[in-house]
């Protein structure tokens, strides 16, 4: 049975509040997030989803990038469940390039990520993994990961005029 959760929407509290860390990976109720989580995302063609997305404010994100519509070159990554992620990035070097999110439809931006990081987290077996992102999948997950600290891409916009309708991005990558 999927449980495909309604996604906040900006403005919603959930999506500006520091998310709480997840205690018991194997609980009842963290299976329950975690699957609705992978419902929903797979319902939509993100590329990604955070848990205060689907208004759960719990440390948990999936990174699941795959080519679509939204990112027609997105590398393909199989859906990795990250619960009480961290990163440190691995050099100061950061790159703009386009993002969009599930609870901001309609918009694209510019945004500057750290291109290449090293990350931590919990995987669904209670281990603790640690490995490198880069390019894409690094972007993908510092979206994600900003969700737990209640920030929106649009906070990390360094320009307002790097704020585009999607209409417009898509002219502009189709072109």
């Amino acid at each position: 049975m999927n449980i495909i959760k309604e996604i906040a929407q900006l403005g919603a509290t959930v999506l500006r509040q520091q998310a709480d860390k997840v205690t018991d990976v194997s609980s009842a109720e963290t299976q329950q997030i975690i699957n609705a989580l992978k419902d929903t995302l797979a319902s939509t063609q993100g590329v990604g989803i955070a848990a205060p997305q689907i208004s759960i404010s719990k440390q948990i994100i999936i990174v699941a990038s795959r080519p679509s519509t939204r990112y027609p070159h997105a590398p393909l990554m199989e859906p990795t469940i990250m619960i009480n992620p961290s990163y440190q990035a691995l050099s100061d070097h950061k790159e703009k390039d386009w993002e969009g999110c599930l609870s901001i439809p309609g918009i694209r931006a510019l945004v500057p990520r750290y291109t290449d990081i090293e990350i931590t987290y919990t995987d669904i077996n209670s281990q603790l993994v640690s490995m490198q992102f880069s390019g894409f999948i690094a972007r993908v997950f510092q979206h994600e990961f900003d969700h737990l600290d209640g920030t929106v891409y649009l906070d990390r916009v360094d320009d307002n005029k790097d704020i585009f309708a999607e209409s417009e991005y898509f002219k502009i990558v189709n072109a």
